[in-house]
Order: structure tokens, then C-alpha cells, then sequence
């Protein structure tokens, strides 16, 4: 028995929203875009300094806001590598900028179009029908199979729940219906896999970044680290619709917000709204001291 040799890498879902689209900053390579990643260096005094100085050295670009997001090492994700060699374990994290211009190699892309069956804003969407059908295929009569589809993706009688993002990735890769379950398998992909494919596993986790982004904006503030200091509450219900993929009320949205105190008026007025000039706003953070998790909550428009 060989001694296991572990090949440690850093990872950052670097997520943005421009124009109402969620969008993600990747790297671009010959086969398919990834995302910024490298070796931790033994100077490295931190794993988080690691992967700024990656981001900033393949992205240029410096990011604000990042947490640690999972530990990725499943076998599969390594390919054709040598039976002996070092097993790749990645660490990845997310992190929430506001879009500026990268360097050459690296360019923003829509998340909707990794994960298009997420997009619920304007109804169930149009890659949701290849993906009900294959995965009508891939569960025919098991009725446990049915029962997890039904939840993950919302089917009658089952609501949709836009968090668990990652968990509606892994039945599609399960189900074969994403390029990544047969390039693992090293095997050719049909043409009607859903989504585009990234590198390696990093769609995967991509996938669960956004599902953990969604999930905190019913108790962290993160959205504000999307947002310029001063908004439109227009703005910050664009921004957090992007992120989530559901339409929000408009009028109960808005009550959330002042209720929870998030925002404070600034006086000003925004001159660019294109009809009556919009109220803006700031973010609070004296919330932090008021209680343990302000978030925006989600009143969802059906």
C-alpha cells in the first residue's frame, strides 16, 4: 500500500451581477472555461492570501468579500490522471465583486449559462424542458427516483426551492444529462447535455456557490457587496432577483427592507432611472449590532 500523496489546489467562484444577469469570472483554455485556481506556495502565509494573490495573478483583478465555500476531492474529478500520481483535493471559496475589466485570459460569464435550468425569473425556462424529459427517461418507473426529481426541481405537487443549486446539479450528472458525467467516464457526449460544461469539476462548484449565495440572503447582507454605495431600491430588488432567480413582489419586498432596517435614505435622487428620479440609498451596518442575521428575506411572486 502507497502512502497517499495529496495535490492541494485553491479555487474561487468569483460571482458578480451586471444588468440584471448573475455573472461569473472564469479563465479561458483551449477545451473549456475555469475557474481561478494554483497551488498553495510554502511562503503563502494563509490559504485566503493564497488565493487572493491566484485571482489577482490570473484575473487581475482584487476581490473584497470571500468565504470559504467545500473541499472537493472526489476521484472522479481527477480524469486520466497515472494510477501512482498525487490525488488533487481543491479548496474552493466564493467571492462577491462588483464587475470591472480582467486580464486578457479571463472573461465574465453569465451563470445561467452553466446552470440554465436555474434562471426561474420569467417562468420556468426553456432548458427546463430537455432536462424534465431526460430526467423522465432516467427515472421511468422508480418511484424513489421520481420522488427526488419532483424535489429537486420543483414538479407538481413539489415547490420550488432555488437553494438546493447543488443537489439538482448532482441528479443531472447522475442522470447523465451534463457533459461532465461522460467526460469522467471517458466517454463521448451527446449533443443535448444541458448547459455548458467547465473544466474538471468546476461547475460543480459553481453549482454550490450560487446555491449557498441563495441560501444566505434570507440572513447575511451579502447582496450589498454587489451593490455601489448608493442604489435604488430598484437596484438592490434587480440584484437580489439575479441572484435568487425568482421575480420578487414589488410592494412586499420593500416592506421586508425597511422593516429590517437594512438601508437608510441618502436624500439624494438617482438621475438616470429614465422616468421620475429614484430615491437612494445605503447599506446599515449598524444592523449587525441589532441582531444576529439580517437578511432581505424573499416574497416570492408566482
Amino acid at each position: 500500500m502507497t502512502d497517499l500523496v495529496i495535490e492541494l489546489t485553491l479555487a474561487a467562484v468569483i460571482i458578480s451581477v451586471t444588468d440584471g444577469r448573475p455573472r461569473m469570472l472564469t479563465i479561458r483554455h483551449d477545451d473549456a472555461n475555469a475557474i481561478p485556481s494554483g497551488p498553495v506556495s510554502s511562503t503563502d502565509t494563509t490559504l485566503e492570501l493564497a488565493l487572493r494573490r491566484w485571482i489577482r495573478d490570473q484575473a487581475g483583478i482584487d476581490v473584497g468579500y470571500v468565504e470559504q465555500l467545500y473541499t472537493f476531492g472526489d476521484l472522479a474529478r481527477i480524469g486520466d490522471q497515472e494510477p501512482d500520481g498525487p490525488r488533487p483535493v481543491s479548496i474552493a471559496y466564493v467571492a462577491l465583486v462588483r464587475e470591472e475589466s480582467p486580464a486578457p485570459r479571463a472573461e465574465w460569464v453569465d451563470c445561467y449559462q452553466l446552470l440554465p435550468w436555474e434562471d426561474h425569473r420569467d417562468g420556468r425556462p426553456q432548458a427546463m424542458a430537455d432536462v424534465d424529459n431526460g430526467l423522465a427517461r432516467w427515472a421511468s418507473d422508480d418511484d424513489e427516483r421520481r420522488r427526488r426529481v419532483a424535489i429537486a426541481f420543483g414538479q407538481e405537487p413539489a415547490p420550488w426551492d432555488g437553494v438546493p443549486v447543488l443537489e439538482r446539479y448532482e441528479l443531472l450528472y447522475e442522470a447523465s444529462l451534463v457533459v461532465e458525467a461522460y467526460r469522467d467516464r471517458a466517454k463521448p457526449a451527446p449533443a443535448d447535455t444541458a448547459g455548458r460544461a467547465m473544466r474538471l469539476d468546476h461547475r460543480r462548484m459553481v453549482a454550490t456557490a450560487l446555491g449557498r449565495i441563495r441560501g444566505k440572503l434570507t440572513y447575511r447582507p451579502v447582496v450589498f457587496e454587489l451593490l455601489p454605495s448608493e442604489f435604488t431600491l430598484l437596484e438592490l430588488q434587480d440584484t437580489v432577483e439575479a441572484l435568487a432567480g425568482i421575480r420578487l413582489h414589488k410592494q412586499n419586498f420593500r416592506r421586508l427592507v425597511d422593516r429590517n432596517r437594512l438601508v437608510d435614505g441618502t436624500g439624494k435622487r438617482a438621475t438616470s432611472t429614465g422616468g421620475r428620479p429614484a430615491e437612494l440609498f445605503r447599506f446599515r451596518p449598524e444592523v449587525f449590532l441589532e441582531r444576529p442575521r439580517p437578511g432581505i428575506g424573499l416574497p416570492y411572486r408566482r
